[in-house]
């Protein structure tokens, strides 16, 4: 029985991390079985411990000894399927393109995220679509009185958070400007290719979809916005949700020395407003500070801060740390003048 022979995905229809690695399961044709439902339900049935913390989605994969346990955190996981199989890879052989790639992982799990959950919950009708919607993707045949329980109560909570992802009436139009050059730098690019690194998917193309599966097919106002900016998007966001029948060659990666222009926009996105919050974050996280704030994009944004983004910043900086002088060298030539080159080493 090989190792991926019991993988299973619990997770919500609602949750862009469980679309992020059901998708990538499909592309790789890893064999897996999917349950949807919330993992405290699922994994006692199980008679598996829960993971902590607990993140949608959980994976249950064989440890060293071949027993069962419950995982999360996609991006290492991503990585362990990886070591299990190296067929239909979505990390490039190219260390420089490897970094690139795992730059744009992390800023759609980090920052695109926030477009997200900013948009699902700030406006009311975002928020009673949520509402209304997401009970039933844990039981569709949920109670009608049991259901309008929860209508209630999952918006009150969830509204109760956007602080953590920075969300308020100042930070609004920062995040909403942020999502629309997003789209649009979107709509440029996949003019020129199919997928963020050329014409097969990396690990930041499942890490945005995740994200965009979401925002273009689930929340009403992010929504009618991308449909109005970037048709291109909304089209790449079905086409990516099964791609087990592409079949990619080892050529199908960008040259690292040959970048499309076009990926400099989505990269300069990123260095205007997620390395600033980046750098912040870790600063605050140092002096034990509880609360961060920042000039973003020419506006004050405060939040709560966050230990495990000042970890994101530490991995980025080990994998460029890592690289050789050379990939240094053509890492730095791709992300000069987008902002993003704050992020490393001596720089942090």
């Amino acid at each position: 029985m090989t190792e991926t022979a019991n993988i299973q995905l619990i997770g919500v229809v609602g949750s862009p991390y469980t679309r992020k690695m059901l998708s990538l399961l499909r592309y790789r044709r890893i064999p897996h079985k999917m349950i949807w439902g919330q993992p405290e339900l699922v994994l006692p049935t199980l008679g598996l411990e829960m993971p902590r913390p607990v993140l949608l989605p959980v994976f249950v994969l064989p440890d060293t000894n071949g027993d069962l346990k419950a995982v999360t955190d996609s991006s290492p996981i991503i990585r362990r399927l990886e070591g299990m199989s190296l067929e239909r890879s979505v990390l490039p052989v190219d260390p420089a393109l490897a970094f690139i790639d795992y730059l744009l992982e992390d800023f759609g799990d980090e920052w695109v995220t926030k477009y997200m959950f900013h948009y699902r919950w700030h406006a009311q009708a975002d928020a009673d679509n949520a509402g209304t919607l997401l009970p039933l993707h844990f039981r569709v045949n949920l109670p009608s009185e049991e259901h309008e329980q929860l209508k209630k109560m999952l918006p009150e909570r969830q509204i109760s958070r956007l602080y953590v992802v920075g969300s308020n009436e100042t930070t609004a139009p920062i995040i909403d400007a942020s999502y629309r050059r997003y789209l649009k730098a979107m709509e440029a690019h996949l003019q020129t290719q199919p997928f963020m690194l050329g014409n097969r998917p990396g690990a930041g193309d499942f890490a945005m979809f995740g994200q965009l599966t979401q925002l273009v097919g689930f929340d009403p106002t992010p929504r009618a916005i991308a449909h109005k900016l970037s048709p291109r998007t909304v089209a790449w966001t079905s086409l990516m949700e099964e791609l087990s029948g592409l079949e990619p060659g080892d050529g199908d990666w960008n040259n690292p020395d040959d970048m499309p222009e076009t990926l400099g926009a989505i990269l300069s996105e990123a260095g205007r407003v997620y390395v600033p919050a980046l750098l912040a974050n870790s600063r605050a996280v140092k002096a034990g500070e509880k609360t961060w704030e920042a000039e973003i994009d020419g506006a004050r944004w405060t939040q709560q801060t966050f230990p495990y983004q000042a970890k994101c910043l530490m991995w980025i900086n080990e994998q460029y740390r890592v690289l050789s002088v050379e990939d240094r060298a053509r890492v730095d030539r791709i992300l000069a003048g987008t902002g993003c080159e704050a992020l490393l080493l001596g720089n942090v």
